[in-house]
């Protein structure tokens, strides 16, 4: 072949939905339920908020009044725009 990769064969033909995907991870051993648990976080951290997510957390900075729940608004803001850097 030139220039072009050989197609990738994975051995799984059934694609899961999130229901099965959650009960295949219900039957993982606690030390590997935990690993996925760092994977979703980390995941969680990365992604960039919709304009949607981003303006409820708007909302909720203009209606506390409490100066520590703000700063924490501010920065879930802040790297809900940008998204987080996966070694921050």
């Amino acid at each position: 072949m030139h220039g072009l990769a050989a197609p990738l064969h994975l051995p799984y033909t059934h694609f899961m939905n999130a229901a099965e995907v959650i009960r295949e991870i219900e039957a993982l051993p606690p030390e590997e339920q935990a690993k996925v648990v760092q994977f979703a976080r980390r995941l969680d951290a990365q992604r960039k908020l919709s304009p949607e997510e981003l303006g409820s957390l708007a909302e909720r900075l203009a209606s506390t009044g409490d100066p520590a729940k703000a700063a924490v608004l501010r920065e879930e803001i802040v790297a809900g725009f940008y998204g987080a850097k996966a070694d921050a």
